[in-house]
């Protein structure tokens, strides 16, 4: 939740026009959302399905209403409307009115009214979804002695399962469509202007215009009406993203997801706030299926997989509490004896308290140590329950004994207690004639000068904390840093406090690299701060006259895994050009004639050896290390980037990476990437109950041996993820609930060993219908991402698309043959409520730049690649379908706080260039990057409150802006106001806004692809893509598909056991 603190606000004085008077009311304080029942426009399981207003939108310009934070009231731009709801009001706005008839699609309402919602009604009823109430969670067995969930019973507490839904623009949609506008000639492209080396159209359009009946949809059933012989889509009951998104946004700003109730996992871009009742939060794991069907027979036969996606450094909400951190001495926390499972809230203790039975193996005849000894009441619950957090929480953090602390060869055992070693961070730098010419050298140092010593290396002190300015260093006490440079030679600098300035030692010998000193390689920061900054200042001008154009990447970073050896630590290393100096030096492996054939997946192997030696060895280390690569080339991303997917880092590219735009986005990321949680020497296991073993691990760390065995990480931060494979090994129980268990051993930046523990309960079901109910939509397509990037490197890219479609097809034709009524016409599309926009996100996915069709550089493939493979479930479904929100029709009141506190957000549109309005303005997030998309025919009265005087046309802003002005203006306070708050919903990837104007801007070519429900990207638009899969639901349903390898067995995505037998794609 934000803090209305944070946000622009205007009209605090009696003059609407003066914004240094402070007297407006008083903010109140940050606001904590108690439980509370479901807001408007939510239907309970069960309930009827209620008429909403139709929510119009004025046109920009309209004066705000009266509101005590800080809207002007007697505002310059017209007379406050009558009704929100209503009509416009009469409008005295500078800005001309929305077209009455527009070229480019509806105006900005896209929400339905009530009359469009009751005359859904019947079909609804047709639709056998949600038609059970959600189960209830039964008292435990006394003869089990085990809580287990019954699916089959009715609920007694109301869930907050969201009614069926799609935004309803039919109403409003105008006849004039594409191909109706005037041609025009835009102005000369201006050069340098985007990120994206690709050179934008005179005008975009879609490559078929579409149907304007194709974007009606209105508030409705989940099941989608296919004419049976004409094969047409029924557009008025298309799953809509956009809404989805915003009824989750404002169910969750009112209401707390309990972790132990019968409901599903809040959407991943809700941001949510959990409360922990010992099932850990969704933020940190999600199981794909929350009812696990009995048998592996019944789990193939929904198609889905079982599999648990773990984010377990993730970064929690202020208003959530902390993991608790538990120190058990040198007997360590209790543990079965059995299968080694951590104490969890679901153990039991019997025998009067002094043993207790596992969840996990069932094991009953667990010893309670003496010290761990608490009575039970008459239920057989701990008298000291409430006090025990790791037995009423579901995440916690352990301190290991002395067994588990580091040890290496060589090295002592830490002294301080801990376990390890304060965090150290060697920062690489690229000092070649590339990195000097553009300027990504001077961005680096920049950035590491922030993160060190600017305003994101302090924050605020805690309550009871003592601080003389009320800010205290993020960094902990006792981490050092240390600086190098390469080129062709690998460059040194002492950084002892002691000294005037640093010393610089060049280590010349690139064949067998070694650390020249160690003595002042590693200095804390803030002790050797003035000759730290010294330095900072000097890098530039040192290799200004010495500039060498190949740089010898791989001995430094031999040199400085060398260096962190004994303690482990992570590397941040830039880079601009390919390293084609020095042995085993890289060379061009691109080659465009191998796109779109079965060799392409050899340009995405590292097969340089001694790259991947070099990666293990760093894990072994306990080193990590992140790339940030500026290239204007080639730069073999494949074979670099596999360092840092290895050994748990990331890699930041920025292809055509001009300085005066795309530097504040290097040192914002570069400073996030320092000041993370994070730790390093990790090490995952997972376990689960019996009857189900661990399959496969997907995502970026090394494995050694098996594919179900241990994973390893260098480091390990807040922002990855990895997905965890399950299979059954024997038949469950479905009295008795299925249980997973996360355990991640690593060292604290602090250097403190730890174990973080989460611990996840499934209901088990032998009904597939639960099973397909109780689905989480967000990690099943988090998992298939993951299945399908791992296996670039092994099957064509047009294979892989195939299982894609295949599984998708897979997945709702099984629940259309055996999970709905057969009461269901034969010619609609019936989809599950829990999987209502699954087939979009798969669209959307083989759209990806990792999978799409077409002529794409390895480079960017393997990087988008690897970054799906460690994506969080919040930042995969942003990157999949863009958030798209209309800046030119915004009330008054967006983008300013509500009075709970929460900035009000303009409804968001559906992904379609048939929405965007001629003369609008529109802001694009997908997570990545931050589009302003600008029409050509833009009122210049808006570009002068937006950007300022002078700029009242699109050629005249500056194509390198990263960032608005600061203006005295309404509008130029919403907009900064709502790109504040996309900024802090961001990941590793921080927020920069990049200019798209039509016509002008080569980042066109990325609002193109974004537009996501369009035919492009060598894919389907989605209302092809839905008649496409329904008509091979069809034909599985009816028996009329026929196995292509004439052997009768399964094909396509395979989550246990991979791609096999691949079906060819069906276009």
């Amino acid at each position: 939740m934000a803090d209305m603190g944070m946000f622009h606000a205007l009209g605090q004085s009696d003059d609407p026009n003066d914004p240094k008077n402070h007297h407006n009311p008083i903010a109140p304080p940050n606001f904590r959302p108690q439980a509370a029942p479901p807001p408007a426009g939510y239907q309970q399981a069960g309930a009827p399905l209620f008429a909403q207003q139709p929510l119009q939108q004025p046109a920009y310009g309209l004066s705000p209403q009266p509101s005590p934070y800080g809207i002007p009231s007697p505002s310059p731009y017209g007379a406050p409307p009558a009704s929100p709801y209503g009509a416009p009001a009469p409008s005295t706005s500078p800005y001309p009115p929305p077209q009455q008839q527009s070229p480019y699609g509806p105006p900005p309402q896209q929400y339905g009214g009530g009359a469009d919602i009751g005359g859904l009604t019947q079909q609804m009823s047709q639709v056998d979804l949600m038609s059970q109430q959600v189960g209830t969670i039964s008292k435990a067995s006394r003869k089990k002695g085990r809580a287990y969930h019954q699916l089959d019973q009715a609920s007694d507490v109301p869930s907050p399962q969201f009614p069926p839904y799609s935004p309803s623009v039919g109403d409003n949609l105008q006849q004039g469509f594409l191909g109706q506008q005037q041609q025009h000639h835009p102005p000369a492209m201006s050069p340098g202007s985007s990120q994206f080396p690709v050179q934008a159209a005179s005008q975009f359009m879609p490559q078929q215009v579409a149907d304007p009946n194709a974007f009606h949809a209105r508030p409705g059933s989940s099941s989608t009406s296919v004419g049976g012989a004409g094969g047409k889509i029924d557009p008025l009951s298309i799953p809509s993203i956009p809404m989805a998104r915003d009824v989750a946004i404002q169910h969750f700003r009112q209401s707390v997801f309990p972790t132990l109730a019968r409901h599903l996992p809040p959407n991943a871009a809700s941001d949510f706030i959990a409360h922990d009742q010992g099932n850990a939060s969704p933020r940190l794991c999600r199981l794909t299926l929350n009812a696990v069907p009995t048998t592996g027979e019944l789990l193939a036969l929904t198609h889905l997989p079982l599999a648990l996606l773990i984010q377990p450094l993730a970064k929690l909400k202020p208003e959530e509490e902390p993991i608790p951190v538990l120190d058990f001495g040198e007997m360590g926390p209790p543990r079965c004896r059995r299968c080694r499972t951590y104490i969890n809230p679901f153990m039991q203790f019997v025998q009067g308290g002094t043993k207790f039975q596992c969840n996990m193996c069932l094991f009953p005849n667990n010893e309670v140590p003496p010290e761990y000894y608490a009575a039970v009441d008459m239920s057989g619950v701990r008298v000291d329950r409430d006090q025990r957090p790791e037995l009423t929480r579901g995440t916690v953090e352990f301190v290991v004994p002395k067994e588990y602390w580091v040890k290496k060869e060589g090295s002592e055992t830490p002294g301080d207690g801990k376990g390890g070693y304060a965090m150290r961070w060697l920062f690489l730098i690229d000092v070649t004639e590339g990195a000097l010419n553009r300027g990504s050298m001077e961005a680096v140092v920049a950035g590491i000068r922030e993160a060190l010593y600017g305003q994101s290396a302090y924050e605020d002190v805690a309550d009871g904390e003592v601080s003389e300015d009320g800010t205290k260093r993020r960094l902990p006490e006792g981490c050092k840093i240390g600086i190098c440079t390469f080129d062709k030679e690998v460059h040194f600098y002492n950084l002892n406090p002691a000294l005037d300035q640093a010393q610089m030692v060049v280590m010349p010998d690139i064949e067998e690299p070694f650390v020249p000193f160690e003595s002042g390689l590693f200095a804390d920061p803030y002790e050797s701060r003035s000759v730290i900054e010294h330095l900072l200042d000097n890098l530039p001008s040192l290799f200004i006259h010495v500039k060498n154009a190949e740089p010898a990447l791989l001995p430094a970073l031999t040199a400085c895994r060398s260096a962190l050896e004994k303690t482990g630590g992570k590397i941040i290393c830039s880079l601009a050009t390919i390293p084609t100096w020095g042995p085993n030096r890289l060379v061009l492996r691109e080659d465009s004639k191998v796109y779109n054939t079965d060799k392409e997946k050899m340009l995405f192997k590292t097969e340089n050896a001694a790259w991947r030696t070099l990666a293990g060895k760093m894990v072994e280390s306990g080193v990590g290390v992140d790339f940030f690569m500026t290239p204007s080339a080639y730069i073999d991303v494949a074979t670099i980037g596999h360092l840092s997917a290895t050994t748990g880092g990331e890699t930041f590219f920025y292809p055509n990476f001009v300085k005066e735009r795309d530097s504040k986005k290097i040192i914002d990321e570069l400073s996030h990437a320092f000041h993370r949680a994070a730790g390093y020497q990790a090490l995952m296991k997972v376990r689960c109950s019996n009857g189900l073993q661990v399959a496969a691990y997907h995502g970026n760390f090394l494995q050694l041996g098996a594919s179900s065995s241990d994973i390893e990480f260098g480091v390990i931060d807040e922002d990855k993820a990895v997905a965890v494979m399950f299979s059954h090994d024997g038949k469950l129980d479905p009295k008795v609930d299925a249980h997973f268990q996360s355990a991640l051993l690593y060292t604290t930046k602090s250097g403190e060993r730890r174990v973080r523990c989460s611990n996840i309960v499934a209901a088990v079901t032998d009904q597939p219908r639960d099973t397909v109910r109780w689905a989480d939509q967000d990690a099943v397509i988090g998992v298939l991402a993951r299945e399908a990037a791992t296996r670039m490197i092994e099957k064509p890219l047009k294979e892989i698309r195939g299982a894609l479609t295949e599984k998708c097809i897979e997945i709702l034709a099984s629940y259309r043959k055996n999970c709905s009524t057969s009461g269901n016409p034969p010619g609609q599309l019936v989809l599950p409520e829990s999987l209502k926009e699954f087939s979009m996100y798969v669209l959307a996915l083989l759209k990806s730049r990792a999978f799409r069709g077409g002529n794409v550089s390895s480079d960017l493939r393997v990087h988008a690649m690897r970054m799906l493979k460690s994506m969080s479930a919040p930042e995969l479904q942003l990157y999949l379908y863009p958030r798209v929100l209309p800046i030119h029709s915004m009330t008054d009141a967006d983008g300013f706080a509500e009075p709970s506190g929460h900035l009000k957000l303009p409804p968001a549109l559906r992904a379609s260039f048939a929405f965007v309005e001629e003369g609008g303005v529109y802001l694009v997030d997908n997570g990545q990057y931050l589009l302003l998309w600008i029409h050509s025919h833009v009122s210049p009265n808006l570009l002068i409150d937006l950007f300022g005087e002078g700029y009242d046309k699109p050629s005249s802003l500056d194509p390198m802006m990263h960032e608005l002005p600061v203006l005295e203006t309404a509008l130029n306070a919403q907009v900064r106001n709502i790109i504040q708050y996309l900024g802090t919903l961001r990941g590793s990837k921080k927020i920069s806004l990049q200019l798209a104007r039509q016509g002008l801007d080569g980042a066109e070519y990325e609002f193109a692809q974004a537009l996501i429900e369009d035919r492009n990207n060598e894919e389907r638009s989605y209302v092809d893509w839905l008649v496409h899969v329904h008509k091979y639901i069809q034909m599985e349903v009816t028996g009329q598909r026929k196995k292509e390898d004439g052997t009768g067995t399964e094909t396509g995505l395979d989550m246990a056991s991979g791609m096999t037998g691949l079906r060819p794609p069906y276009w």
